[in-house]
């Protein structure tokens, strides 16, 4: 079906089930739009696991389809036409979930589709449910439609998804109107006849949900809101010396220098650094690893901002302990494995090693270890190492960011900086295909529905924006960055909480486990500082523009 209508539907996934099926999607090609003059809405059916209820759906796509462009251009249709496609259980209630996000081991389904529904916003939610006769209800949200379409008034029971849906502020955004047609199959056509004419004649009903309402507030804030919300919140503390901390110090100094707005930042910063600049508390032992060591990513910004030498002395020192390794291994520190998070851990010290004293050597080791790490595949993607051939999101951010750093540093005329180039750009078509219509990330990369993950994204965007504006890439990425800050701004709350950062992650041994880590809903060092650093460097992309 969707194949005939490319240019009304696309193919997605919105969540995973607890045996790794997909949950397929339809998605209207203005599913995510900023601006549309159509009623985005869901339709959804299959909560029960139930073969009528998602025939039933098929036809209604079926009936909508025959209908032609006249219904389509005003009414946007996306559909989960099986929510519950291996219906081991039933999933009708217990709603909205509030924990194991996304691995619970029992009903991972409601999860996902909970947070795929919220933060996509649609106009309205209409479940299909087969029965023998008509049956209209309507949750909280969704009463302006109860005398419209002759509802029964019985309410939804409590729990279901609609009725979560339609009250309070889901997932910290707004409700969502939602409707629910009980129905024999050959009442099907009659009854949605009837229901579309009502949206098409009554325009007052064709208005924006406030859940969609509250995302589009998100996303309308400037770089500089955004990145000064993250700033109030993120980068107020190293303890331990670790770079999710260092990040965020690094980000808001960033900040201070493109805006003067409200009070400098850098007295805070001195004196929260002091105490391990001074020697009084150790910063880390000898086996510090790079996660450790670039926990210090801030020195350079620190001394341009008070003239201060020991702040860049301090970089100096982390790449230092950075040495060859053995012919063609990486080099200590660095995991023996070549994990891609040692390739932003060290190319953001030892390229910053370069800039402040010149030495050549330290690009030397950097470029090599680059080179030599062979874990990025023929699709252009990486291992998260060598032992563990599987497509992190965050482990090809940590990619992605890594050869940013070092492309910044390299002078055009360096010894192995167009293989650099091409691996940047490489990881970075990649990505891009791999995008989902929201503009995130997934979790997992190549298992389409694995939770839409923040700091791969945020890392993607920082990588796009930087190569814009150093001009490593043509105008074309100007489209997948500006998704990749809508979906990202959209899951900053004024607060600066985020959504669904994937937690701390060592190698894992299987793609269940990388499919399991726990997803951070809320305050997240690791995820703040990533996205300030998106934020600034579309500020900057946006200046230079």
């Amino acid at each position: 079906m969707a194949g005939k209508s490319k240019d009304r539907w696309r193919v997605s996934a919105c969540g995973v089930t607890s045996d790794r099926q997909n949950i397929p999607a339809l998605l209207d090609k203005s599913a995510y739009a900023s601006e549309t003059n159509s009623l985005p809405v869901l339709l959804i059916s299959g909560l029960s696991g139930r073969e009528d209820d998602i025939s039933l759906v098929r036809h209604a796509l079926e009936l909508f389809q025959a209908a032609g462009s006249t219904l389509a251009d005003q009414i946007g249709l996306s559909a989960v036409p099986s929510c519950n496609p291996n219906g081991v259980r039933d999933l009708s209630t217990g709603y909205p979930p509030t924990d194991n996000f996304f691995y619970d081991a029992e009903e991972p389904e409601k999860r996902y589709l909970w947070r795929w529904i919220c933060f996509q916003g649609p106009g309205l939610v209409l479940e299909l449910r087969s029965g023998e006769s008509v049956h209209w209800q309507n949750n909280d949200a969704g009463r302006s439609l109860e005398s419209a379409l002759a509802g029964s008034g019985d309410p939804l029971e409590n729990g279901s998804l609609l009725a979560a849906l339609g009250t309070g502020s889901p997932d910290g955004l707004g409700p969502i109107p939602g409707l629910r047609l009980t129905c024999p199959p050959e009442a099907l056509e009659n009854e949605l006849g009837g229901f579309w004419n009502v949206l098409l004649n009554q325009p007052g009903l064709r208005v924006a949900s406030p859940a969609r309402r509250a995302l589009e507030v998100r996303s309308a804030r400037s770089y500089l809101e955004v990145a000064r919300i993250l700033a109030s919140v993120y980068g107020y503390q190293l303890e331990p010396v670790n770079y999710t901390q260092g990040v965020g110090i690094s980000g808001r100094l960033r900040l201070a220098r493109l805006s003067e707005e409200g009070e400098s930042p850098v007295p805070g910063i001195v004196r929260l650094v002091e105490p391990y600049v001074s020697g009084a508390v150790e910063m880390f032992g000898e086996r510090a690893g790079g996660a450790n060591l670039a926990g210090l990513i801030w020195g350079q910004e620190l001394e341009e901002a008070t003239g201060d030498r020991r702040y860049a002395n301090l970089i100096v020192d982390v790449a230092n302990r950075y040495r060859p390794g053995v012919v063609g291994g990486a080099p200590p520190p660095c995991d023996p494995d070549f994990r891609t998070e040692d390739m932003f851990m060290a190319g953001a010290m030892l390229g910053r090693a370069f800039d402040i004293t010149g030495e050549r050597p330290y690009l030397d080791l950097l470029v090599n270890f680059l080179i030599d790490s062979r874990i990025q595949q023929e699709n252009g993607l990486f291992w998260h190492c060598r032992p563990a051939p599987f497509y992190w999101g965050r482990g090809n951010g940590f990619a992605a960011m890594g050869l940013t750093e070092t492309l910044t540093y390299l002078p055009g005329d360096f010894p192995g900086r167009e293989s650099v180039l091409v691996m940047y750009r490489n990881l970075l078509d990649a990505l891009v295909r791999i995008q989902n219509p929201s503009g995130m990330l997934p979790q997992v990369l190549d298992v389409p529905g694995s939770y839409q993950e923040f700091t791969a994204t945020c890392m993607l965007g920082y990588a796009l924006a930087r190569g814009l504006r150093r001009g490593w890439l043509d105008p074309s990425y100007q489209t997948p960055l500006n998704l990749a800050w809508r979906g990202v701004s959209q899951r900053i709350d004024s607060m600066g909480n985020v959504v669904d950062g994937c937690a701390s992650t060592g190698v894992q041994e299987s793609l269940d486990e990388y499919l399991d880590r726990p997803a951070i809903f809320g305050f997240d060092d690791r995820s703040g500082g990533m996205a300030l650093w998106f934020a600034v460097e579309m500020q900057l992309h946006q200046v230079q523009i």
